[in-house]
């Protein structure tokens, strides 16, 4: 089990190295972003054509790396909410095309969306990029080839979601089916717009659901683009419908209808209150991916040089704009001033600008609102008593970049240990010794992820089982797979995304008891 350890450190370094420390001298192996790519998808997709918003209104989505407008889109609000719902329930009825579909064949569809992607994977990165700033290698290594997987997982799963024969006592039959919920409304989020909605839309059309989906009003051109892929993969009219929109009023709108039997949203906890409140109003059936403020617990024993560059890849990932950030670093007291040391060398190296520039680690915020709002956090460190060690300001004279930001000397009642930041800013803190860190970690409202640096097997499995999250990452950091569910405890969340889990979200357990003449064995 030790060299197990071992061996995962290794594991590690090699995909850090691989996806972020090297990125700068991968020019040569990736093919070359488009930097004006084509915006061919601003409107509403509904029945599987592109419509206009019956308010006639729109909205202007913004370049991060400028702050210059790319396109106007097609504001959907409650009207067109419902008429994708209607179009969604038609879908839906008995003997649709869609609910007579053999489950096989549902696969089959989801198979070549997938392939769908893998062709366009060029353009919808270079998409991502100008819509998001993520920088251009994380979206197609990471986004793109991460999002193909999981709808290739999911398509899989299409006629293996089966029930059971039970054997009751008497002279019956009975066996359970695992039938869809229905509509699902789908709302994402706006830090990884092409993998939050394959996450969302691979088990719920999988399992034979409809969907209005609501994109994030920040980033809505890949979801767009998706729309009309999933057209010519050849899915049934109203299966699927995309709604570009406000929170306030496309997102509310689908948390309230009635007609919606399911909603399943990404995004902070404060609108997931919201969400669960609205839903109320008919039980709809929900599943919330929520915040957090995860704990990176790094023991005296750690593989220091690897818990430092994962600590940072594990917070500066995607500009800090990830929900199981690794925002709270805990780090043993005998060790802290080292691992503070190369933590600031780390960040102090991040290279930051343009995120089509392939040398780029880290490109802007998603927008300028999110930016003052991480630049705000800085503010209340410093005036909490923190000690700013680099960075702290913005970065550059346009766009939405902020700094490479490290923090020592954090305390648990100060505002950055204690909520969700949501940007580049690492926040360390010195604890006495794990069973420290613990008690400390388990204070949060939040339990979405966790992690524990450490070569000691017992300690290992010890603080695995003892932090109350979702996800605890050993001697790794933000190692995802579509076959493992994800989802948090406590205020981060409600049910679970990927995987076999992921899909009792999306079906109904009915039982069905058939008399016969005689039972035999």
């Amino acid at each position: 089990m030790f060299r197990t350890l071992q061996k995962s450190s290794k594991n590690v370094r090699n995909l850090v190295n691989s996806l972020e420390v090297q990125s700068r001298h991968m020019s040569a192996a990736l093919p070359q972003p488009i930097i004006n790519p084509d915006v061919k998808y601003t409107g509403i997709f509904i029945n599987n054509e592109w419509v206009q918003s019956e308010s006639g209104k729109t909205f202007k989505t913004i370049n991060p790396a400028t702050g210059e407008v790319i396109a106007e889109v097609q504001e959907g609000d409650t009207a067109d909410v419902n008429k994708a719902v209607d179009a969604a329930t038609e879908a839906f009825r008995l003997g649709s095309p869609w609910r007579t579909m053999d489950a096989s064949r549902r696969g089959e569809l989801l198979n070549k969306l997938a392939d769908l992607i893998e062709r366009d994977q060029v353009l919808l990165a270079s998409l991502e990029t100008l819509d998001n700033g993520k920088p251009y290698v994380m979206s197609l290594m990471a986004d793109v080839a991460l999002t193909i997987k999981c709808y290739r997982y999911f398509a899989g799963w299409a006629d293996k979601n089966s029930g059971q024969v039970i054997p009751i006592d008497g002279n019956f039959l009975t066996y359970t089916r695992h039938e869809p919920v229905g509509v699902c409304g789908q709302i994402i989020p706006w830090n990884f717009p092409l993998l939050m909605q394959a996450w969302k839309l691979g088990p719920a059309l999988a399992t034979g659901n409809t969907v209005v989906m609501k994109l994030a009003e920040q980033t809505p051109l890949t979801g767009l683009f998706i729309a009309d892929l999933i057209r010519e993969a050849g899915f049934p009219e109203g299966v699927v419908n995309v709604v570009p929109g406000f929170g306030a009023t496309a997102g509310a709108a689908i948390a309230n209808h009635p007609g919606v039997d399911k909603v399943a949203f990404t995004g902070s906890t404060e609108v997931g209150k919201i969400i669960q409140t609205a839903a109320a109003g008919n039980l709809k059936r929900v599943t919330l991916e929520l915040g957090g403020k995860s704990p990176n617990i790094i023991l005296k024993d750690a593989d220091l040089a690897l818990a430092v560059e994962t600590a940072h890849f594990g917070l500066f990932f995607n500009m800090g704009q990830c929900c199981c950030a690794g925002s709270r670093v805990m780090v043993e007291e005998s060790i802290y001033d080292q691992f503070v040391e190369m933590s600031v060398e780390r960040a102090n190296k991040r290279t930051v600008g343009n995120p089509f520039d392939l040398s780029n680690e880290q490109g802007p915020q998603v927008d300028e609102e999110q930016m003052k709002k991480i630049l705000g956090y800085v503010e209340s460190g410093k005036q909490e008593g923190a000690k700013l060690l680099t960075g702290g300001s913005q970065y550059g004279d346009k766009g939405f970049f902020v700094q490479p930001t490290v923090f020592g000397d954090v305390t648990d009642d100060m505002t950055i240990c204690k909520e969700e930041i949501f940007g580049p800013v690492q926040s360390i803190q010195k604890v006495k010794n794990m069973e420290d860190a613990i008690e400390r970690a388990n204070k949060s409202t939040y339990g979405l992820a966790a992690a524990v640096f450490t070569q000691d097997v017992g300690k290992a499995i010890y603080a695995s089982n003892s932090l109350r999250a979702g996800t605890v990452w050993v001697n790794t950091y933000n190692t995802l797979s579509n076959a493992a569910p994800f989802g948090g405890f406590k205020q981060s969340g409600i049910g679970r995304e990927g995987g076999q889990y992921g899909l009792d979200n999306y079906t109904e357990v009915k039982t069905v008891t058939i008399a016969i003449p005689q039972k035999n064995s």
